[in-house]
């Protein structure tokens, strides 16, 4: 099972204006980068969890269902009389999703030292990424936990970098190279390296992170495919061609089909990672496209099944 941390909350967005002038029409689809990777782990056919702070009120209730009927355990969820974070998106003509946060003082920011979980053998990893990493008390939650557990079990970051809930970009980048250090997989978009470091190659930036422990970096290029640095070398796969409805997700669907296949073929260990031929690891980054791919055929954070991923391959 994978122990995924951060965020869980509302994406709100605008429906096609054909009302009066004083109306907006909204649709909200539950989501937030972790919450969209523990989904689509258990889509993919891998065990997950949430670690978050789930709100009493309706809205979280609501984000309890979904996690229930995609078989998400809700073991690790902390109960918070905090509002449920919103995020309202509007998308730019590439179909790019552009993010405004309401989420000061809700509950997937209040996990406190106190609500750090005693782990047993069934926890095989921990995920962690996007705004959970900077914003307190959560991040400084979160980064304890990694710090305790990163001997023992396998941990993945994907940065997500989503500057609206915490603006200062140096603030990112020390949070982001904090728990770097305790990766042994990390995901990443050219446009977080690009945010992150605007002075530096985002190849090179990818090539810096490995090191001992950190066994595999990907690097995702939107249109353009990925690509994956290890001990094996450096090289890219190309997109695959589909009719783009709009990128939400696809990120978190990239994440999640990577941890999956190494769940599925029992490798999903910090002492299995480095036995990773050339080839297994082409296997990961060509399924994490390919599940990516489908996402964006669909509208919002509509992750693909293991069966959709298995016959698309079959073709």
């Amino acid at each position: 099972m994978y122990l995924v941390c951060g965020e869980a909350l509302f994406d709100v967005f605008i429906q096609s204006d054909d009302g009066r002038g004083n109306e907006l029409a909204f649709k909200a689809i539950a989501g937030g980068s972790p919450f969209n990777v523990a989904l689509g782990l258990r889509r993919m056919g891998a065990d997950s969890a949430l670690f978050t702070g789930i709100s009493s009120d309706s809205l979280g209730q609501r984000l309890r269902q979904v996690l229930r009927d995609e078989g998400v355990s809700d073991a690790y969820l902390i109960a918070s009389d905090a509002p449920t974070t919103l995020a309202m998106v509007g998308l730019d003509a590439a179909g790019s999703p552009q993010y405004s946060f309401r989420g000061k003082g809700c509950a997937d920011r209040q996990l406190l030292t106190e609500h750090l979980p005693t782990l047993d053998a069934q926890v095989r990893g921990l995920h962690v990424g996007s705004f959970s990493l900077v914003v307190e008390p959560v991040a400084s939650t979160l980064l304890q936990l990694v710090q305790r557990e990163h001997r023992q079990r396998l941990i993945s970051l994907d940065p997500n970098v989503r500057l609206g809930p915490a603006p200062d970009i140096a603030h990112w980048r020390e949070r982001v190279e904090t728990f770097a250090g305790y990766a042994h997989l990390i995901k990443v978009s050219e446009e977080d390296l690009q945010l992150l470091y605007p002075e530096r190659d985002p190849q090179q930036v990818a090539a810096s992170w490995l090191n001992q422990r950190c066994q595999l970096v990907f690097l995702t290029h939107g249109s353009k495919g990925a690509s994956v640095h290890c001990r094996h070398g450096h090289w890219s796969a190309p997109a695959v061609e589909v009719h783009t409805r709009d990128t939400v997700g696809a990120g978190d669907t990239f994440q999640a089909a990577l941890l999956s296949y190494l769940a599925r073929h029992a490798l999903d260990t910090p002492e299995a990672l480095e036995t990773l031929s050339r080839e297994q690891i082409n296997d990961m980054l060509r399924l994490a496209i390919e599940s990516a791919a489908l996402t964006c055929s669909r509208v919002g954070p509509d992750l693909p099944y293991l069966h959709e991923l298995e016959r698309q391959s079959a073709r």
